[in-house]
Formats: C-alpha cells, sequence, structure tokens
C-alpha cells in the first residue's frame, strides 16, 4: 500500500557514446548462418575462386571467412527489420535489387 503514494520515476534521456577507436571496415559479398537457442552466428566473408583446387579438372569456389558476428535473437531481429527499411528505401528510389537464381545443386 505504501507503494501507491510514490510518484512514477521520470523517464531519463541517456546519451549514447560511440566509439569508433577499433573500427575495420570489411568487405562480404557471401555469409552463411548458424544459430543457437540463445544466439544467432553469422560468417562474413567472400567467396573466390580456390587458388589450390584438389581437383585440376573442375574449377572450385572458396568461401573465405574472414569475420563472425554473434547476437541475440532480438538483435537480429532488429538487424533485420533496419535492413528492410534500407532496402526498401533504397528500391523506392533505385528500383528492385533482382536477385540471382540460386545455383543448381551439385549432382551425385
Amino acid at each position: 500500500m505504501a507503494d501507491e503514494n510514490q510518484p512514477a520515476p521520470e523517464s531519463q534521456n541517456v546519451q549514447v557514446m560511440l566509439d569508433e577507436r577499433d573500427l575495420k571496415t570489411l568487405y562480404s559479398n557471401a555469409y552463411r548462418i548458424f544459430t543457437s537457442t540463445e544466439e544467432v552466428i553469422i560468417d562474413l566473408g567472400f567467396n573466390m575462386v580456390n587458388p589450390n583446387p584438389q581437383n585440376q579438372q573442375q574449377a572450385q569456389m572458396l568461401f573465405k571467412v574472414t569475420d563472425r558476428v554473434v547476437m541475440t535473437y532480438t538483435n537480429a531481429k532488429r538487424l533485420t527489420q533496419s535492413l528492410q527499411q534500407l532496402i526498401k528505401r533504397y528500391e523506392q528510389q533505385f528500383g528492385e535489387i533482382p536477385l540471382p537464381q540460386a545455383a543448381a545443386a551439385p549432382k551425385r
């Protein structure tokens, strides 16, 4: 009952400081995603022709993983929403971004 007479806490503005001293830029044209019950793991990197193929008769692609991002599902959802908004604005200005057709599965 004593709590009924207490005023509601005032909302506080919080200033977010941004520290970019350890910032690095990476290029990525490929990714893969792993999940656990708690986290989403995204490996970023790029596809390139394998410089040392085992089978000399067939070209091979190599996915070179350069960075890994681990985040909660909540942050993954926020990132998804932000990217969807960004792509929507881009396509409104420049037109639809075409996606390449999926490559055929390798024959066994």
